[in-house]
């Protein structure tokens, strides 16, 4: 009993020992821990550095000797030393009472080459990519910019381009890092197909969107470039293009391109679901603020019943509906359309509902993006400005004219979080675009005017100068018989508003058969937006003519000879009686218009209407009225016909003492009749000789009749189109003596046109055929020249 006394006493003290033992190793292990995770350092001590200053990095580090730090202080540390893109590898340890903070710095970049690239310049390529010379080199950042110069071959069309960078050891840390190029083919786009369309051509589509198929002239227009974001804005504008006539239901269902390796050519596929068309039903507007009466809104309705369905025009309801709220003093409110579908009867009734929205104020917009382009121009597009009420209406209008501009690629508007609940930030991302422009053109007129002949044109044009917004352009141009040089300026917001005013300073010289004449003037121009289709500009005119006889109408003696060049009476008269001519005039012009493009119009109505009054000093006193309109309107979709419906006139008229010279009144030409020659109809004075000179008259109407369709067989990317047209005009009525052909006689004409969207400017060959034409018109069934539509 005792044994076993002892041996329980014996086991107790052994196991109260190891309880011991095991209890005071944890305790050492715990605070050996303790101790590494909260220390104190006496100085921190920096190695492997050669070019970063060491206080630097101690700072960087975060960590103070004499301090507690643990863990979580060196881990943040090291964050900070990486964060800095000056290392490659950092590693901080603690030797005793010291801090060990080694790094390895990354290399120094001296020169960034390219090799190999011809079709883009080595200055686009040095501005894409990050590496820089005198910037801390990583692989990482090699390697993201071989893929950017990858993509940048890929804009231009070269998805097969091999980018192979190369870094080049210079010793002391420093590097050359080249990238050389294989340029690869060019990738082209050989169709563009559409599956599930009906109500539209394939033609017609791919005319929306702006991924052209490949011809051989692409190299020029370069539009049938496969590129993502490109076939993204291309959904896009497919989307709006069905939305804004009458398909409210349609579906982009997929839009991808396939590469054929073997030829280098892509074939894009999109497939869409059109849905029905619809047109407006009732259109209703109804207000939940109190005091807001909804028919003091209905004047802003841009949706009108039985019309077919615009998203545009429900856009701009929208728009109108807030801003006459907010002129009524409700900034909050928030209007909300409300689509009803029937159908049946294929019709979308609308409800615009006007309520309080919330109270969100503007803190601040912050712009992103724009290196060159300055601040304000961004700025004075918005309606908005830092402490106004949010409106989003007001938002996307902005980011409509900002991308109206034709300064940005892209332009993006966002909204974060404020300071304060009921605050938000605007953000503007852009990415700019080049605005520069430099041409090169040529050509050929038809015609017995001045201009007829061969002719050359170059220019030099900044949409964004010095990135204030103005646009510059210096042209000049010469031919057989006519030499112009001209410098414009514009600045689109004079004194901070939204006026545009600008200047235009010129020189013309004229060589006509038997005399020439020299034109200098200036002009001061200042105009303003009263809606969004009207707008009216007033200018300043000054002009100086000079007219001389050519030198085979002179004899030896340098004096007009009858013999030698026969001129009637009245041209002699104002040759040698009234040159120099000043003309020192004021004109206002009122403009209107709806069209959906200007390059390619197929609908809406652009009308001019100008007067002119000159007698503000110099020799001229008259008042000269002019206007032209021209209403497009598509006939068929399916087929592409395009409709135009043109009329014009003018009246002249002196007062005072001084009479209308014959240089004053208006000539006839091909915007006014086609198949005739330039100032070839109406009044004409008879030489000795007995020819005929026509002189031009005091008044004048003409209207014109086409139909414009697709050339078949012709890639719609070839931009050429061809015309039917019918012509009507009367050139009548002169203030000069012993002229006849004074009657309105009217005169006609029909033909054929093509109309080429070329790189060098829209050209247009004319054949037409005369209708009826009096005994002394001259005739020219055929014209070729630049086409000018507005």
């Amino acid at each position: 009993m005792k044994a076993a006394s002892n041996f329980l006493s014996a086991a107790s003290a052994v196991a109260l020992s190891a309880g011991l033992v095991f209890t005071g190793s944890t305790a050492l292990q715990l605070a050996s821990v303790s101790a590494a995770e909260a220390a104190v350092v006496n100085r921190i001590e920096v190695r492997g550095n050669q070019r970063v200053d060491a206080d630097t990095i101690r700072n960087n580090v975060g960590i103070t000797p004499g301090r507690s730090f643990d863990n979580s202080d060196i881990d943040e540390g090291v964050k900070r030393l990486f964060g800095t893109g000056l290392f490659s590898d950092v590693r901080i340890n603690q030797s005793g009472s010291t801090l060990v903070v080694e790094v390895s710095e990354h290399s120094i970049v001296n020169q960034v080459i390219f090799q190999g690239n011809k079709k883009v310049k080595e200055a686009e390529l040095s501005r894409a990519v990050q590496l820089q010379p005198r910037s801390p080199f990583s692989q990482s950042l090699l390697e993201a910019d071989a893929d950017t110069v990858r993509q940048a071959y890929a804009r231009i069309g070269r998805n097969d381009a091999v980018v192979t960078p190369q870094v080049i050891d210079l010793g002391n840390n420093r590097v050359n890092v080249v990238f050389n190029v294989q340029e690869g083919g060019r990738t082209k786009v050989k169709a563009v197909n559409f599956e599930g369309n009906t109500a539209f051509g394939d033609g017609r589509l791919r005319d929306v969107i702006s991924t052209k198929q490949s011809n051989f002239l692409s190299f020029l227009f370069r539009n049938d470039i496969y590129d993502e974001d490109r076939l993204r804005a291309d959904e896009e504008a497919l989307r709006r293009y069905y939305y804004n006539r009458g398909y409210a239901d349609f579906r982009l269902i997929s839009a991808s391109g396939e590469l054929d390796e073997a030829n280098n050519e892509y074939t894009i596929t999109i497939v869409v679901d059109e849905g029905q068309r619809y047109q407006f039903g009732t259109i209703e507007v109804e207000s939940t603020l109190e005091g807001l009466n909804s028919e003091a809104l209905r004047g802003q309705l841009k949706t009108r019943q039985g019309n077919t369905y615009k998203a545009e025009d429900v856009e701009a309801t929208i728009l109108g509906l807030t801003e006459r709220a907010a002129e009524l003093g409700y900034a909050f409110a928030q209007v909300t359309p409300r689509g009803d579908r029937n159908f049946e009867n294929h019709t979308i009734s609308v409800v615009y509902t006007v309520d309080e929205g919330p109270r969100t104020y503007i803190q601040r917009i912050e712009i992103r993006g724009n290196d060159r382009t300055r601040d304000y121009v961004i700025r004075r597009e918005f309606d908005l400005s830092e402490g106004d009420a949010f409106n989003q209406v007001l938002v996307q209008r902005a980011k409509r004219r900002l991308e109206r501009l034709d300064f940005f690629t892209s332009v993006n508007i966002s909204t974060v979080p404020g300071s304060e609940p009921d605050q938000v930030i605007l953000v503007v991302d852009l990415v700019e675009k080049a605005t520069g422009e430099l041409s090169l053109g040529g050509g050929y007129t038809t015609g017995n005017s001045a201009n007829s002949g061969f002719s050359v044109e170059g220019s030099i044009a900044e949409r964004n100068f010095l990135g204030r917004g103005q646009s510059i352009r210096l042209s000049a141009s010469g031919g057989e018989n006519a030499r112009d040089f001209m410098l414009s300026f514009t600045e689109p917001y004079f004194l901070g508003r939204r006026i545009s005013a600008g200047f235009d300073v010129y020189r013309q010289t004229r060589r006509y058969d038997k005399y020439e004449s020299e034109l200098t003037g200036g002009t001061v121009r200042f105009g303003l937006p009263i809606t969004q289709a009207l707008s009216t500009q007033i200018a300043y005119n000054y002009t100086q003519e000079e007219y001389d006889y050519r030198d085979k109408c002179l004899n030896t003696s340098g004096e007009f000879d009858p013999a030698l060049c026969d001129l009637s009476q009245v041209i002699r008269d104002a040759i040698e009686g009234e040159s120099p001519w000043v003309k020192s005039s004021v004109s206002g012009s009122v403009i209107f218009n709806t069209i959906d493009d200007m390059r390619n119009p197929r609908s809406g109505i652009y009308a001019n209407f100008t007067t002119e009054v000159a007698g503000l000093g110099g020799d001229a006193e008259w008042v000269k009225f002019t206007g032209r309109g021209s209403y497009y309107h598509t006939l068929s979709e399916d087929l592409d016909l395009v409709g135009l419906i043109s009329v014009g006139g003018g009246h002249i008229q002196s007062y005072g003492d001084k009479e209308l010279r014959v240089f004053d009144q208006f000539q006839s030409n091909n915007r006014m009749i086609r198949g005739f020659k330039f100032n070839g109809i109406g009044p004409y004075s008879v030489a000795p000789n007995g020819e005929v000179d026509h002189v031009g008259g005091t008044t004048y109407f003409n209207a014109s009749a086409e139909v414009q369709f697709p050339v078949p067989l012709i890639p719609e990317s070839f931009g050429l189109r061809a015309a039917a047209f019918v012509d009507a005009a009367t050139l009548y009525g002169s203030d000069i003596a012993n002229v006849g052909g004074t009657d309105s006689a009217l005169r006609a004409s029909a033909g054929a046109s093509v109309i080429w969207a070329s790189p060098f400017g829209p050209l247009r060959v004319d054949y037409a055929v005369p209708l009826a034409e009096e005994e002394n018109d001259e005739v020219q069934n055929f014209s070729f020249g630049i086409s000018t539509r507005f």
